[in-house]
């Protein structure tokens, strides 16, 4: 294969990498950027791919490679090493007091917001929350699975709507 080719079938990849990218950063601009580290190292790597296999595999097998080393670099600047006698990593974030007050008045709000959701839609996403997976709801309520998922995605929306207060805090 040549490089246009190769270079063409990486391109003809990036729509489908996309999600999975947006799967593993959880944000859009991070998505973009791992989509593009995992096209240069696919690219400068070229000669390591053998032609005849999956391409599609060999860039999401990239794609993941690349999240977790970028996710360790991360963990290990947050980490710093205690030059003490004990030489213990510590992690810095670990030491910090937060004033308990804004975790109880978020508390009692989410616990607010739940209670006031209709029961068709508290009941579901309460037996999700601790932990009942979707067929075992479906069974003790006696409704469709897909009733569950969609009652349970509705009162996600509806306590996103009611705690928007919280999102652009923190």
């Amino acid at each position: 294969m040549t490089t246009l080719e190769f270079s063409y079938s990486i391109n003809q990849l990036r729509s489908t990498l996309s999600p999975f990218a947006l799967k593993l950063t959880r944000d859009r601009d991070d998505a973009n950027d791992l989509i593009q580290d995992t096209m240069v190292k696919a690219f400068t790597n070229r000669d390591k791919f053998t032609e005849g296999t999956n391409l599609k595999a060999w860039m999401y097998t990239i794609m993941k490679n690349t999240f977790i080393t970028n996710y360790q670099r991360m963990v290990r600047r947050a980490t710093f090493v205690d030059t003490t006698d004990n030489l213990h990593f510590i992690n810095s974030t670990d030491s910090k007091i937060e004033n308990g007050a804004y975790g109880s008045f978020a508390m009692d709000d989410i616990t607010a917001a739940i209670d006031g959701l209709d029961s068709v839609y508290q009941t579901p996403f309460m037996m999700h929350f601790r932990g009942f997976k979707y067929h075992e709801i479906a069974e003790e309520l006696q409704i469709p699975i897909g009733t569950v998922k969609n009652r349970i995605h509705i009162a996600r929306k509806l306590l996103k709507e009611n705690l928007m207060v919280y999102r652009t805090m923190n």
